[in-house]
């Protein structure tokens, strides 16, 4: 058995795209979340109005785990050229969002446990105040759900035309960092719609027990996106890709001739669809690594590959 050589080209670990335009979309809902937060705060306190002053912590939660969103941006894109990250500083935007679901996590528990205290303690409730409240904290967010929608729509993925013979795949291109903010205000924006349906029903119709249970159907809500994100985040912290149609392509690729077999294949994510692969292929056949990189090059996931070459020849 003869190892074969491999050819190691200079390139840049970079595999991330460009994404300073979701990074000040985030800025600009991050600066709108953290001004609003500490507008409720300030005229709850001095106003002496529990429910605004309540209102405005609840946004504090989300501002800081919006600002996580934002500070993982501004890491991956600074250290984007440092060699000390052996595949990029994408994961940091990852670790971003495993950090973000679990303060969502966080605000769904907290909510949980409120809502049932106050189902089986009832408190009386200011509704024109609490509407007001609930109102502008709605608007707030809508306006912000609609500035990281626009910037999501406005992110275009490019892809390279391959061969049309060939029917490759693309898959998991959401960016789980964009995708963790997102979240957040729409979760904000959800518990304001039920507040609203149940400040409503408890004023005109006296359904007292809409708003802790509006509150704890809205809680479980938000409970699931967060689980969700963290089995989403947590698998690509951990290398976890179980399954992979990319994995099973380049196996269908390699394995084409007949006559080589894949003995060793790594593959893991490196950036939103990429991905980077180290294997080690055992042939009977005389197979350059240029044949089998160029076998390869209709997966336009893969960023980084790496070959090894075994010859295994029969018997004399």
């Amino acid at each position: 058995m003869q190892q074969g050589s491999i050819a190691i080209l200079e390139h840049k670990h970079s595999f991330n795209a460009d994404k300073q335009h979701l990074e000040k979309k985030t800025l600009i809902v991050v600066v709108i979340t953290f001004i609003m937060m500490i507008a409720e705060i300030a005229v709850g306190w001095l106003t002496n109005s529990m429910a605004l002053f309540a209102d405005g912590w609840h946004m504090g939660t989300h501002a800081f785990a919006l600002g996580i969103s934002l500070i993982a941006y501004v890491m991956a894109r600074k250290h984007a050229a440092s060699t000390s990250f052996a595949f990029g500083t994408w994961k940091i935007e990852i670790l971003g969002a495993y950090t973000s679901a679990l303060i969502l996590g966080l605000v769904g528990a907290i909510m949980v446990y409120t809502s049932v205290e106050r189902l089986l303690n009832p408190l009386a409730i200011q509704y024109n105040q609490a509407l007001f409240v609930a109102v502008i904290g709605l608007a707030v967010n809508v306006f912000c759900a609609v500035i990281l929608n626009t910037a999501s729509h406005g992110h275009t993925h490019h892809h390279h035309e391959g061969d049309s013979s060939h029917d490759h795949h693309h898959h998991d291109h959401d960016d789980l960092n964009f995708k963790s903010a997102y979240l957040h205000v729409v979760a904000d924006a959800l518990t304001s719609v039920f507040a609203i349906g149940a400040l409503l029903g408890a004023k005109y119709f006296s359904y007292n027990w809409l708003d802790p249970a509006t509150g704890i159907v809205g809680a479980f809500m938000i409970l699931r996106w967060s689980i969700l994100l963290l089995r989403d985040s947590a698998s690509i912290l951990l290398d976890h890709d179980k399954d992979s149609p990319v994995a099973k392509e380049i196996r269908e690729l390699i394995e084409s001739d007949g006559d080589t077999r894949i003995s060793d294949l790594h593959l893991w994510k490196v950036a939103n669809g990429k991905y980077a692969c180290i294997l080690a292929v055992v042939t009977g056949r005389e197979c350059s690594i240029d044949e089998y990189r160029k076998r390869l090059a209709v997966v336009h996931e893969l960023a980084h590959i790496t070959i090894e070459v075994n010859e295994c020849k029969s018997p004399s």
